[in-house]
């Protein structure tokens, strides 16, 4: 029997059998999935087992994004599974919007529903809008699952012919990826950044998802941009309207601990200290580095380097810290008769500002021995250098 159309494959899915076949398959081990589908195949349509069979590697590969429970119970696209909003940074954005007063909100380009999905534990009524009609059977599925299909319209349109206006703010989500992988000019999202921008500036509050990697430049006047990392990766950027105009934030999930642009200069070079902090990359990519380094007491190893060193140790959200317990000149041989010299053999390699790949050093030096240490491939005051240490 040959395989269900994906829209066909999802309905099946949702009935009785379907879903009791999901259950089963709730931990099944991929690894034995020839056997599996052999079994079940006795008892179910061999088109029912396959679509199972999918949906639960694809809820398997959705826990680290949504949690268990509530991964169990989705339905999922691949790339649903890829592109959607990881549920820590949904949660923290759905709460921004509520903090702000807002009860009602159009997510354009919503997907599978992760941001509705959040919107509406906050309180907040969504119409989700996504033109795909298999991610928008999906993403109704799954506020139908997680109970919250009162407070969320989702929509099969093109988000260019929604009308907004009775919402209170807008959420918009660019697609960022095409044929040929990621898209990284603003304006070859789709839709378009500029259309987004129209969208947003159309309603009292929005946001607008764009990748971290956007240009400071092409931050629309009046918005406020943000960079979200979780867990110390760094996610997404986020252009806001009808918050702080101008405000530059660097905010680090979980916890939510946010550093705001000061306008501060760069930070100057100075020699390097007992202690090198390693910034979040949400700091660096908001060109907050100055911020961070004044609430260190520290400066710049290198002009063009974004570690940042001090003679104090202060803990911070924003960067780890590190001992140095050495600064060698660029060498093999030296690393290696120092590391040989300490007994280390759990070595972990940085670099910033350095050709050399990690993997390749690890393997000149051979580690051995039952000791650990970090070193860091960069360069002081313009000089390629090693430093040795270890986090505190």
């Amino acid at each position: 029997m040959n395989d269900l159309d994906p829209l066909a494959a999802l309905s099946a899915l949702r009935t009785a059998e379907g879903a009791a076949l999901l259950a089963s398959l709730a931990s099944y081990d991929p690894a034995d999935e020839l056997a599996v589908a052999t079994r079940l195949r006795r008892d179910h349509p061999a088109a029912l087992v396959s679509a199972a069979l999918g949906q639960a590697r694809l809820r398997q590969r959705a826990a680290a994004k949504f949690g268990a429970e509530d991964a169990g119970r989705m339905f999922f696209t691949p790339n649903g599974v890829e592109q959607s909003t990881r549920r820590t940074v949904a949660e923290y954005r759905a709460a921004r919007f509520a903090e702000l007063g807002v009860r009602s909100v159009a997510d354009l380009c919503g997907g599978i529903g992760g941001d509705a999905l959040a919107l509406a534990r906050a309180g907040i009524r969504v119409l989700a809008v996504d033109r795909d009609p298999l991610t928008a059977e999906a993403a109704r599925a799954n506020a139908a699952a997680l109970g919250l299909a009162d407070l969320i319209e989702v929509r099969c349109a093109d988000v260019a012919d929604v009308d907004t206006s009775g919402h209170d703010a807008v959420f918009v989500d660019p697609a960022r990826r095409g044929g040929r992988g990621r898209i990284f000019d603003p304006e070859a999202y789709s839709p378009p950044l500029s259309w987004a921008v129209g969208a947003a500036r159309a309603r009292p509050h929005a946001a607008l998802k764009v990748a971290p990697g956007i240009p400071h430049e092409a931050v629309p006047e009046g918005a406020e941009a943000e960079w979200i990392s979780d867990g110390g990766d760094v996610k997404e950027a986020v252009l806001w309207f009808g918050t702080s105009p101008g405000t530059v934030r660097a905010t680090l999930l979980p916890g939510t601990h946010t550093l705001t642009g000061r306008g501060l200069p760069d930070p100057g070079v100075r020699p390097l200290g007992r202690y090198l902090y390693e910034p979040d990359g949400a700091v660096i990519r908001s060109h907050l580095v100055a911020e961070a380094a004044e609430e260190l007491e520290g400066g710049l190893i290198d002009a063009s380097i974004a570690y940042v060193t001090s003679d104090v140790l202060r803990p911070t959200p924003f960067a780890t810290a590190y001992e140095i317990t050495d600064q060698l000149p660029f060498g093999v041989k030296k690393l290696k008769a120092l590391l040989r010299e300490r007994e280390v053999g759990n070595l972990t390699v940085k670099k910033r500002g350095s050709a050399v790949e990690p993997e390749e050093l690890r393997r000149r030096v051979r580690p051995q021995g039952p000791r650990a240490a970090t070193v860091f491939l960069t360069r002081v005051a313009g000089a390629p250098a090693m430093l040795v240490g270890r986090p505190v």
